[in-house]
């Protein structure tokens, strides 16, 4: 039975966001042991190489040049603070507090998108954003003993990465996703140089094959959601970022020996419904 492109679309956003749940499961390993700036390092490197690999298939040998040098740059320092977010929280916090928290991207992109860009939302979308925040309060908990300011951290992160999305938007209108790769990679691979050495940890023997893991799944991750996006449209493949939080309890479970609480649950459905209805207006507005 052959597939449709959808379908195909579907199962490889699966499969990138499956890779990813795996990458942040190691990566909470690593993080204990080594700083934030050791991981993004190695990931700044591989992707540099799947810009390469990607330019080559497409056959653009004018991934370098880009028509908008400083949005790159600032694309690319919004990527590397929050990928520096992300990462610091698996260390204070479960999988799946940090995924949760971390999936009002969306919705925090539409809202700086209405503020930034002038963009019009309804009044139903600002009511789903209200809602996606609840979410999060829900999980957070401010003003009980239980409130663990740590989890402000991927809070952060997501916020940076609604910044990061943004800008991405307005390059993608002149540059290339392998041209967006390249200078991510390379302006990552610069400032990484600047801090590693301040921030070194020494390596053990597990270390090794760990950092190999990282590099693996983050590069199946990126090199699943291009394939993704090839076969199926945005609007379709977005969604499924929502399993993370899925794959991020059963990992947790499995690895660590977290599970979620009532409350953690209840947050996380009212964002991912949120979330889901505000991608949903999106792409009928697109």
């Amino acid at each position: 039975m052959k597939l449709s492109l959808t379908t195909t679309g579907i199962i490889f956003a699966i499969l990138a966001y499956f890779s990813f749940s795996l990458l942040d499961t190691i990566q909470k390993t690593v993080v204990i042991y080594h700083s934030i700036f050791q991981i993004l390092f190695l990931k700044y490197f591989f992707t540099l190489f799947l810009s390469m690999t990607e330019s080559y298939r497409k056959n653009n040998h004018n991934f370098f040049k880009t028509s908008s040098p400083k949005l790159q740059i600032t694309r690319s320092i919004l990527s590397i603070i929050e990928s520096g977010f992300f990462v610091l929280s698996f260390r204070y916090l479960s999988l799946a507090d940090a995924h949760s928290i971390g999936s009002l991207t969306p919705v925090i992109v539409v809202a700086l998108s209405a503020i930034i860009l002038r963009e019009k939302v309804n009044l139903k979308t600002w009511i789903a954003i209200f809602i996606g925040f609840i979410g999060v309060l829900i999980i957070m908990r401010p003003g009980l003993s239980i409130f663990d300011p740590k989890s402000l951290i991927p809070l952060a992160a997501a916020f940076f990465l609604s910044l990061y999305q943004i800008v991405t938007r307005k390059v993608s209108e002149y540059d290339s996703s392998e041209t967006s790769l390249f200078y991510t990679s390379v302006v990552g691979i610069i400032l990484m140089s600047f801090l590693v050495p301040f921030f070194w940890q020494p390596m053990q023997s597990s270390s090794y094959l760990l950092f190999l893991g990282v590099g693996i799944f983050f590069s199946l991750g990126i090199y699943f959601q291009i394939i993704a996006l090839s076969f199926a449209k945005a609007s379709i493949v977005q969604p499924f970022h929502y399993t993370l939080i899925l794959w991020a309890i059963i990992l947790g479970y499995i690895f660590y020996n977290d599970l979620p609480d009532l409350p953690t649950v209840i947050g996380a459905i009212i964002i991912t419904l949120s979330g889901i209805y505000v991608l949903n207006i999106r792409s009928k507005s697109a």
